[in-house]
Parts: structure tokens; C-alpha cells; sequence
């Protein structure tokens, strides 16, 4: 064997140094070690599908199958196969009433490259974004791209999304703003009221910001989770609610969660041209195209509303069933006088849950630090899920994200009796 260790982390850059890996995927091998030792756990931390359970449509397998017998194997162009990006641009005027040219279109390998590239194609360092805590990834982001992070702390009160009030004080001196509805963690979704009078006041910012000759302020509104909502929950966009922000505003969405197909690695941003064509040439350069074969199977996917109203109908009655059984029972628990609190589902594969176990000694433990909470959950109670602090919040609030799809009904139906016989 080659011995390789006399490399130290001393001898890497320092951005490689300062990096902060995945906080949920170091969680994810916690619960397989435990599986392995034959642990009973309800795993409720990764953001993914179990295909056992969710299943990618079958038109979508047959379409691949049949790109790939077609010969779809080589490079594709590196903004995305011409049908799928007019197919994108009709899904979006058919289902969200939005008009954009094929040349707004830019399709990449899942949603992920995407909110990287904005960050690389619109901020400089040193430059200002803001951003709500806890949400996806853009603490790291940040870190990458060497952007000056505002973050703004967001609650249960608030829906988890920011105000204006929040907001406005930074948009004077901010190059990007960041959100994401429904929210991952969160599982909410921002109201109407609060999206329209945000991107009033971007747009405010930009008509001034013309005037003085300055660099514009864009809204990067990520909206991959925009087709699983639930109950009366409504989605909205900035550009619905004020078409003026068109030439501001840059959509993040994917095949990725509205199918089930996380692995297909099928993403797709909407924005002005000028944006797309040189975000474009800086994710051509890392190859984050998405595979060529899915790219011919997603835009026959995207033209046929049928199957899309078929599918997703089925997929969010199994998800809400999910959520509303997690919600109920957690409910229920804090009925018992338990110290647990949790937030109604409305969107995405998330439900947002409070063990409020600070001050607390349970099974000779006492209680600082979400990270405390996580592993008594984990190891006492087998069930699996994921800090707030995993997505950027400070805080140690006792709040977490809980993911339901990759668990089955059994399983969370058993993780109960062990939860309330903890916490009792």
C-alpha cells in the first residue's frame, strides 16, 4: 500500500481548509452505523426519495431508456438540449402564467449548480447577500464565492421567512437576495402579502439604482420544491405578483423533488438572458450539465400535463399523509403536557418540530446544545433528524428539520411509543 499521509490539511489552500462539509451527511453515517448494529431507527434526515416508496414516473424511466436506445450519449451543449429548455420555458407559461424566451432557459446538473453559479455569476467578494437563517446552503455558499453574508435570523412567528422590516435595512448595500418557498428546512411557504411587498421594494431599489448608474440588486427566488404543497397553502412568485422584477429575478428549479428523481440530476434556472449566457460560460467550465439522456426524457415529461397531474397528485397525497401523521402525533404529544412543539405542513417533504429540552435531565442528561438533543434522540429513541444548525442558525432553539421522503408509514407509526416513552 502506498503510504499517502504525509499530505496534511496544512498543505491544502485555504479555502479547502476553511470548508465546512456536509453537516447532514455526517448525521446520515451515524444512523448506518447504528442500522448496522441492528439499532431499530426512523430516519427522517435526508432531503431524498425512497424509490421503494416514490417512484420517478414511469414515463420518465421509458423516456431515458429510449434516449439512451436513441444514442443520447454524448456531450450535451452545455446550456441544455433545445427541447427541454422550450419545454421548460412552455411548462412555466402553462402552469405559472410566465412568458420567457428559450434563451432565459439554462438547464444544469440538478438545482445545486444553479444556486452556486448565481453566486459566482452576480457577487464579487466582498459584495453583500442576504439570506434567511436556517435555510439551504447559502452559509457555505457564501464561505465559496467569498461573499459578505447578512443573514437574517427567522422564526416560527414569521412563518420562518423574513419581513421587510428584516430585509429592507440591507438592500441598499446588497448585490443578492436569497430565498426559497417552500422552504427547505422549514417546510413553509412565504404568504402572498409578504413575497409581493419584498419585491416591490427590490424593485424600488433598482429604479434608484439606475438613476445613480449602480450595479443592480437581483432576487434569487428558489422555488424547486413549488409543486409539493398542501392543504391551502398557495405558491407565488415575484414575477406574478410584480411582472416589473422580471429583469431582477433569477428561478432555481429541478426535476429533482416535483419527480422524485434526485438522482437524474435534471435542474433548470429561468433569468435574464444576459445572466444565463455568462452563468452558462462559468458552469460549462466545472461540466455541471446535466446528463444528455435525461435532458431528451424530462422535456417530454414537461410537455405532457397529464401524466404531470397524474403523478403528482398520487406523490403529495402519500407525502402529506406522512406529514400529517408526524404532525399529529408530535401534537398530540405536547397535549400531555410533552415539550414538543411542531409547525402545520404546508410545503415540500419537511416538517418543522421543537423539543424544547433545555433545563431538562433526561436519562442522566442535561441539555446546551441542539447537537445534545440530537444525539439523545438518536440513540434512546432511534429516531434520526436533522439541527436547524445544519442550515446556517446559530441559535440553540431546539429546532429541527424532519424529512419524510424516505420513511414509511410503519416506521414512523413505531418511532412513536419509543419517542413518548423517552420524553415521559
Amino acid at each position: 500500500m502506498l503510504d499517502l499521509h504525509s499530505v496534511s490539511i496544512d498543505d491544502l489552500s485555504g479555502l479547502a481548509r476553511g470548508v465546512v462539509g456536509s453537516e447532514i451527511l455526517k448525521i446520515a453515517g451515524e444512523v448506518r452505523a447504528l442500522k448496522a448494529r441492528g439499532a431499530e431507527v426512523c430516519n427522517l434526515t435526508v432531503g431524498d426519495f425512497d424509490p421503494a416508496y416514490f417512484p420517478i414516473p414511469a414515463e420518465l424511466l421509458e423516456g431515458t431508456r429510449k434516449a439512451l436506445a436513441e444514442g443520447h450519449t454524448n456531450y450535451p451543449p452545455s446550456d441544455g438540449v433545445l427541447p427541454l429548455r422550450e419545454a421548460v420555458a412552455a411548462f412555466y407559461e402553462r402552469e405559472l402564467g410566465l412568458s420567457y424566451p428559450v434563451e432565459s432557459v439554462l438547464v444544469t446538473g440538478g438545482a445545486r449548480p444553479l444556486l452556486y453559479g448565481a453566486y459566482r455569476t452576480l457577487v464579487d467578494p466582498g459584495e453583500t447577500v442576504v439570506y434567511p437563517v436556517p435555510s439551504w446552503n447559502n452559509n457555505h455558499y457564501a464561505y465559496l464565492s467569498g461573499a459578505k453574508a447578512v443573514e437574517l435570523p427567522v422564526s416560527a412567528e414569521s412563518n420562518f421567512f423574513p419581513t421587510l422590516a428584516q430585509i429592507q435595512p440591507h438592500l441598499g448595500t446588497a448585490r443578492m437576495l436569497v430565498l426559497n418557498s417552500p422552504l427547505n428546512p422549514t417546510g413553509t411557504a412565504i404568504s402572498r402579502e409578504s413575497l409581493k411587498a419584498i419585491t416591490e421594494a427590490v424593485v424600488a431599489e433598482n429604479v434608484k439604482r439606475r438613476a445613480e448608474g449602480r450595479r443592480l440588486l437581483f432576487f434569487v427566488y428558489d422555488q424547486v420544491y413549488w409543486t409539493l404543497t398542501f392543504g391551502g397553502t398557495e405558491h407565488v412568485t415575484p414575477v406574478q405578483l410584480v411582472p416589473e422584477s422580471a429583469p431582477y429575478v433569477i428561478f432555481i428549479d429541478a426535476l429533482s423533488k416535483a419527480f422524485c428523481a434526485t438522482g437524474m440530476r435534471v435542474g433548470w434556472g429561468v433569468m435574464p438572458p444576459a445572466v444565463r449566457n455568462r452563468m452558462s460560460d462559468i458552469l460549462g467550465h466545472v461540466g455541471a450539465w446535466a446528463p444528455k439522456a435525461e435532458q431528451m426524457a424530462t422535456a417530454a415529461l414537461l410537455r405532457d400535463p397529464d401524466t404531470i397531474q397524474r403523478y403528482q397528485g398520487h406523490l403529495k397525497v402519500e407525502l402529506q399523509k406522512r406529514l400529517d401523521a408526524l404532525h399529529a402525533g408530535l401534537v398530540k404529544l405536547a397535549a400531555e403536557g410533552l415539550p414538543v412543539e411542531a409547525v402545520a405542513p404546508q410545503g415540500a417533504i419537511y416538517l418543522s418540530v421543537r423539543f424544547n429540552l433545555f433545563g431538562r435531565t433526561i436519562k442522566g442528561r442535561t441539555f446546551a446544545r441542539n447537537e445534545d438533543i440530537r444525539q439523545l434522540l438518536l440513540q434512546e429513541a432511534g429516531l434520526a433528524i436533522v439541527p436547524f444548525q445544519a442550515f446556517g442558525l446559530k441559535e440553540e432553539s431546539g429546532w429541527f428539520r424532519i424529512s419524510v421522503g424516505a420513511a414509511s408509514m410503519a416506521d414512523i407509526e413505531g418511532m412513536f411509543p419509543r419517542l413518548r416513552a423517552l420524553l415521559g
